[in-house]
């Protein structure tokens, strides 16, 4: 049977180049806008629920490379329950918001909380969906930018959507010179689209384990990119895998007693040699000890002091390659691993959560605004 899961999973680097033509053919547009409101000391607030949350977390980090640098990461949950924290009359916000779908309660209670709070406030949306309310509202201090339509992925788990999101945002980052982003869209795509084709059958018989645990670890931008890799297996899985995430240094201190020998781990590796010194040493303890059912490390380049693991993915980016782009490359193991575990256990991967636990679009949230 096909599943639009797979699918979606599979077609992300023809998306991505997709996403990159978009950005390119409104330069002149976005560079305008965006340049009006930095110009005028607004404030970078990156924004979503879920994975579109996750997005923003990544993207805190990862932006010090760009004129972004200071953006700062608070999800609709939060913005939605306390703006009065982050806001007030003396705030300039340039939000940014990332929605697949575009009219979740939180994405559009969100906007309304700022605008109600904030001195100022100008949007950029980023989305997936042309119907949604977020695409449908017009005015002059918005701009929506509205990603090709197969990233409105049918599946309940976000995968095309979310890695284009972070794509779309990266490159308006970077909008000053976005013609010499394509050399970086095209590597990291051909090589995602052979990392996958490589790797698949390996994910496979990793997501086949006994594994009852899973817990992905990150540094940096990495972080965001592990946060989102947890989601991606538990909810796949319906919570039939509990899924933890940390940073590599973090994990020490206390969550690190939650692996024991039936934990899946998953390191995603860093490019960068100082970071991953403090990555390895973590790896060696643990093999040490022995408390896991299997580690796979995910890194972009072969790295000669990393210890043995049981799957070593090497996505193939070149070094300095940016971490704007590259954050996305580490994505399709969790994905796959998610959407081959949701078969293993007999679930349909597109709507795995059978009693209606959780949706693709989040419902019941009444909005008191």
């Amino acid at each position: 049977m096909a599943f639009n899961t797979h699918k979606e999973i599979l077609q992300q680097p023809q998306v991505w180049r997709e996403t990159y033509d978009i950005i390119l053919s409104r330069k002149d547009e976005i560079k305008a806008f965006t340049e009006k409101y930095l110009g005028q000391g607004y404030q970078i607030v990156l924004t979503g629920a879920g994975s579109s949350a996750y997005i923003g977390n990544a993207l805190e980090c990862a932006l010090s490379e760009t004129r972004f640098r200071g953006a700062r990461s608070i999800p609709t949950t939060d913005i939605l329950s306390c703006p009065g924290i982050y806001f007030d009359a003396s705030s300039k916000v340039l939000l940014i918001s990332f929605a697949r779908s575009g009219d979740s309660p939180e994405s559009i209670g969100a906007v309304k909380a700022v605008e109600q709070t904030a001195g100022s406030v100008a949007h950029i949306f980023i989305t997936c969906n042309a119907d949604g309310e977020l695409a449908r509202t017009k005015r002059d201090n918005i701009l929506c930018v509205l990603l090709p339509p197969e990233t409105n992925d049918l599946s309940l788990a976000m995968t095309s959507s979310c890695t284009s999101m972070l794509l779309a945002c990266s490159l308006i980052s970077r909008i000053w010179e976005i013609e010499a982003q394509k050399e970086y869209i095209d590597i990291l795509s051909d090589s995602i689209a052979k990392a996958i084709a490589l790797y698949e059958e390996d994910l496979k018989a990793m997501a086949e384990k006994d594994f009852k645990r899973a817990v992905f670890l990150g540094s940096g931008a990495l972080k965001g990119i592990a946060e989102e890799s947890r989601l991606k297996l538990q909810e796949l899985s319906d919570g039939n895998i509990m899924c933890a995430f940390d940073s590599f240094l973090g994990f020490r201190h206390g969550p690190k007693a939650v692996i024991n020998k039936e934990t899946l781990i998953v390191y995603l590796v860093s490019p960068d040699p100082d970071v991953r010194r403090y990555e390895m040493d973590l790896i060696r303890t643990i093999r040490k000890q022995g408390r896991f059912i299997a580690t796979i490390t995910v890194c972009q380049q072969p790295v000669a002091e990393c210890p043995y693991t049981e799957l070593s993915v090497k996505t193939m980016l070149p070094k300095g390659f940016p971490m704007i782009y590259g954050c996305a490359s580490y994505l399709f193991v969790a994905q796959l691993l998610g959407y081959y575990k949701s078969i293993s256990i007999g679930l349909s991967p597109d709507s795995p959560s059978a009693d209606g636990n959780i949706s693709r679009v989040v419902e019941g949230v009444t909005l008191y605004i």
